[in-house]
């Protein structure tokens, strides 16, 4: 796409409506992309907030249909808009909302987690979250409300979710828990009126917390399934909703038996390289071998969080420095990446988008779990290339660059998982090729991580499907889950207990990543055999980047035709 500017056309403007309407409906979608009028609000978790919302997404899809494109660009824009939000409606028309609860990203989760997306600078920002506090117990109930409802009908989480939710909860109802310690955050000039009123609605939100507690415990888990899966036609339908793609789920399972079987392979001819001259421990796996030869190079460790935060922030600079002008474009507004500790400390790395005006900049977050001091570089050195650049801030900074041909939607809202997450993965690869992970260690701590997607593909699909186990030991449950993943990753046994819960209570999402990347792969290897020698991988990225988010069917469709 040029850069010149693209005067708006009707398909523009119901995409604009659109994210006005969303913004309306829900205010933590108007903070994550910067709409100062949305910072103050919270939605309406109630049923009849989830049924206003299903009217707006009808009324929106019966204005794409009578709408006429101009051009491609409002091609992909009706394509991809109007089939989220058929998906979004198959979705309610088949009760996902009424058991809408799992441990990392549903309502229990986000109205917690939207404040730390706020602005925290001066006594302005502070009466805006003194006014957004106040709204936290309204919102609770709501989703109470809702998830009431789901009991009435008999559309149910599973219990270990509910299980594992109550206990998030009754952390943040504490009088040290979230609330309470953001507060006392607010800097000495806070008039004390307005300290005051913080520190009492802050008190409200984790009282609205307990009863969700309440709730769950009482009222929910009683009610609440045994089995973790959710079958066959739900999983259909959350799969085509991460990967906004459709894709044959038995041949996806015999893929990531054979993908995970390929890594296993690759990590152990690297970790013999890494080996070779090192003393042997007599461990029998080559690869725990390595691991534990690498933790103990003090040249490979971080000590503390302000080390971890200076790393991860030069490793980004570099990154953007040297790949700028030679692999990438990347504009100016982008080359500024904010690396930072999360203010949360419940393990995990991600990133969040610039605003739309680039106010706030991109940034990228590690929340460290107590007691946590020490890092290893050569794990997570291709993390900050995920979660950075060339990765989710190169895709997503992108896109909301390109504002000049791009809708509001189309820049900050559009996309799934599989094309952000499978981009990303697609980036971890791309920099080896790049001879950033030359070093053995460094790859390895890649491989680590890609092992750990593609058996998530062959978890959740076979979980969730009821299929056999891929070592003949008869189908699988989530007991199983546990001990399978944990033959898979080098973490700890919290950690694999907090991933297999997040993939039981969150179908579709997990093998995003590897099936997003299979995907990216497939349209790359496409596009070079039907361009050959006048293919250029350079404008491949640019030409698929310049899209901003889509699914990937869009995405397919929109680079092959």
């Amino acid at each position: 796409m040029s850069s010149s500017a693209r005067n708006p056309t009707d398909v523009d403007r119901i995409a604009e409506d659109w994210v006005d309407t969303l913004v309306e409906l829900d205010p933590t979608v108007g903070t994550y992309i910067g709409r100062a009028e949305a910072d103050a609000k919270l939605g309406d978790y109630s049923p009849e907030g989830l049924e206003r919302r299903a009217e707006a997404m009808r009324d929106t899809i019966a204005r794409l249909d009578a709408a006429t494109p101009v051009d491609e660009i409002d091609g992909v824009t009706v394509a991809d808009l109007r089939s989220e939000l058929a998906l979004a409606l198959e979705a309610d028309e088949a009760g996902l909302p009424l058991r809408d609860l799992n441990v990392i990203a549903s309502p229990a989760q986000e109205i917690r987690e939207i404040f730390d997306l706020m602005a925290t600078a001066d006594v302005d920002d502070w009466a805006t979250i003194s006014t957004r506090l106040a709204a936290v117990p309204a919102a609770i109930d709501g989703y109470i409300e809702t998830l009431r409802l789901g009991i009435e009908r008999d559309i149910v989480p599973a219990k270990r979710q509910v299980r594992e939710v109550a206990a998030q909860a009754h952390k943040l109802e504490r009088d040290d828990g979230f609330f309470t310690e953001f507060v006392n955050g607010a800097p000495a000039d806070v008039p004390d009126a307005l300290r005051s009123d913080l520190a009492r609605r802050a008190s409200h939100a984790g009282a609205a917390y307990a009863r969700l507690a309440a709730f769950l415990e009482n009222e929910l888990l009683p009610a609440a399934g045994e089995a973790d899966a959710v079958g066959r036609d739900l999983y259909a339908l959350q799969s085509r909703r991460f990967l906004g793609a459709v894709i044959d789920l038995d041949e996806t399972y015999e893929w990531g038996i054979e993908e995970l079987e390929r890594m296993v392979a690759e990590q152990e001819s690297i970790a013999r390289e890494i080996l070779r001259g090192a003393p042997a421990t007599g461990a029998g796996d080559v690869v725990a071998e390595a691991i534990a030869f690498l933790d103990e190079d003090p040249a490979r460790k971080l000590h503390g969080t302000d080390a971890l935060q200076r790393w991860m922030q030069e490793t980004s600079d570099r990154a953007v420095a040297e790949l700028a002008g030679t692999q990438f474009d990347i504009p100016d507004e982008i080359r500024t990446l904010e690396c930072l500790i999360a203010p949360t400390q419940e393990g995990g790395i991600y990133y969040t988008g610039p605003s739309d005006d680039f106010t706030r900049p991109g940034r990228m977050w590690w929340s460290v779990p107590p007691g946590v001091t020490e890092f290893d570089t050569w794990r997570e050195l291709t993390t900050v290339y995920h979660e950075g650049v060339p990765g989710h801030h190169l895709q997503i900074g992108q896109a909301v660059v390109n504002r000049a041909k791009l809708n509001t939607w189309r820049r900050q809202l559009a996309g799934t998982s599989g094309h952000a997450e499978g981009w990303a993965l697609y980036a971890e690869r791309l920099m080896q090729g790049l001879g950033y992970l030359d070093d053995p260690a460094d790859r390895l701590g890649m491989l680590d991580g890609q092992r750990m997607r593609a058996a998530r593909v062959v978890l959740d699909i076979g979980v969730h499907l009821g299929k056999q186990r891929p070592d003949g030991g008869g189908r699988w449950t989530g007991e199983y889950a546990l001990e399978f993943l944990g033959q898979n990753v080098n973490m700890n046994e919290g950690f694999v207990r907090f991933e297999v819960n997040r993939y039981l209570g969150w179908p579709g999402q997990a093998p995003s990543y590897k099936v997003g990347q299979r995907i990216w792969e497939q349209l790359r290897d496409e596009t070079a055999r039907r361009e050959g020698d006048a293919f250029s991988i350079r404008e491949f990225h640019r030409r698929a980047l310049d899209l901003g988010g889509v699914g990937l069917d869009t995405l397919r469709n929109a680079l092959l035709g």
